[in-house]
C-alpha cells in the first residue's frame, strides 16, 4: 500500500501534462488554491503529527531530553538536504515555475501563436513550432531546458516518495492524506516540464511520456527507502528500530516543512488573486485535522 500511494503521488505529473495539451486556458486560481491546499496539508501534518511521531520514537530511545535534541537535530537535517538540493538545481529550471498562459497556448491549438523566449534566438528570425525543432541550435537549448526541467523535478520527488512511504508505513491514513498533497502539487510540475520539450520536440505525445516519467522518481525514492530497510536493518517494516524511524519521521517533517515554505506557498501566492492562497492553506488544515480526529 506503501508503495502504491507514493506512485499515485508520483504519477500526477501525467494529470498535469494532460491539462497542459487539453485544457483551453489554464486555471491558475485552481493552480493557487490546490498549491496552498496542499501546504496546509503538509505544514499541519509535519507540525502536528509527524514531528511528534519522530518525538515519540526518540524519546523512548535516548529519553526526554536527548530525544528531543535529536529530533530536532533530524527536523532541521531534513530542511539542510532538501535545502541543497534546491541549491544544485539552476534557478531557470525551477519546476515550480508554472508556465504562462502564452506559453501553454500552442500544446492544445496549433494556430496559436508560440512565445518569443521560445521560438526567437539572439538576431534570428521566430519560427513557427513545428519548425522550432529543425533549428539545431534552439533545438539542443529547448530539449536542455526541458530534460533539466525534468530531472528538477525528478530530484525533487525523490525525498517527497521517501516522506509518503515512511508515512504510509506508519499510519496508512496519514500516508493517503500526504499522498493526496503531494499529487496536487505535482500537477503543474507536469506542465512545466511539457511546454519546454514540446517546443523542442513539436511532438506531443514525447512531452507527455518524459512528463509522465518524471514522476516516477517518488515511487524510486520509495523503493530506495524499502531495499535501504530490507538491507541495512534486515527483515519487513516490523524490525525497523524505533531510533531510525524517529530520526526520518524527524527529518521528513522538515523536508515538508521546507516545500511548503519555500515553493507551494509562493506559488500559491504568485497566481492567486485575493485571499486565494490563503483559503487553499486553511482548507488543507481543516481537512487534514478533521481527518486525523475522525480516524482516532
Amino acid at each position: 500500500m506503501a508503495l502504491g500511494l507514493t506512485l499515485f503521488a508520483g504519477l500526477a505529473t501525467g494529470i498535469g501534462s494532460m491539462v497542459a495539451f487539453t485544457a483551453k486556458r489554464t486555471n491558475y486560481r485552481f493552480l493557487s488554491v490546490a498549491t496552498g491546499f496542499s501546504a496546509g496539508v503538509m505544514l499541519y501534518v509535519s507540525f502536528v503529527e509527524i514531528f511528534y511521531k519522530g518525538v515519540d520514537a526518540l524519546t523512548t530511545r535516548y529519553g526526554d531530553y536527548w530525544g528531543h535534541w535529536v529530533n530536532a537535530a533530524s527536523f532541521f537535517g531534513g530542511m539542510l538536504l532538501i535545502g541543497l538540493i534546491d541549491n544544485l538545481i539552476p534557478a531557470p529550471e525551477n519546476p515550480h515555475e508554472t508556465p504562462s498562459e502564452a506559453e501553454t497556448a500552442p500544446l492544445h491549438d496549433s494556430s496559436a501563436p508560440v512565445p518569443e523566449s521560445y521560438s526567437c534566438g539572439a538576431g534570428d528570425e521566430c519560427l513557427p513550432v513545428e519548425k522550432l525543432h529543425e533549428d539545431e541550435a534552439r533545438h539542443k537549448k529547448l530539449m536542455r531546458m526541458g530534460l533539466f526541467t525534468a530531472l528538477a523535478i525528478a530530484i525533487h520527488n525523490f525525498p517527497e516518495g521517501l516522506a509518503t512511504f515512511l508515512a504510509a508505513l506508519q499510519d496508512p491514513a496519514l500516508g493517503v492524506a500526504i499522498a493526496v498533497a503531494i499529487a496536487l502539487h505535482n500537477i503543474p510540475e507536469g506542465i512545466s516540464v511539457s511546454v519546454p520539450i514540446f517546443y523542442a520536440t513539436g511532438d506531443r505525445k514525447k512531452a507527455f511520456i518524459l512528463s509522465f516519467l518524471s514522476g516516477l522518481a517518488e515511487p524510486v525514492g520509495a523503493g530506495v527507502a524499502y531495499l535501504v530497510m530490507r538491507l541495512f536493518v534486515g527483515g519487513g517494516a516490523a524490525a525497523v528500530p524505533p531510533q531510525l524511524m524517529g530520526v526520518l519521521f524527524g527529518g521528513v517533517a522538515g523536508i515538508m516543512v521546507y516545500i511548503s515554505l519555500d515553493e507551494l506557498l509562493p506559488t500559491s501566492r504568485a497566481y492567486g488573486k485575493g485571499h486565494d492562497s490563503l483559503l487553499g492553506l486553511v482548507a488543507g488544515m481543516l481537512v487534514m485535522a478533521l481527518s486525523l480526529l475522525l480516524m482516532r
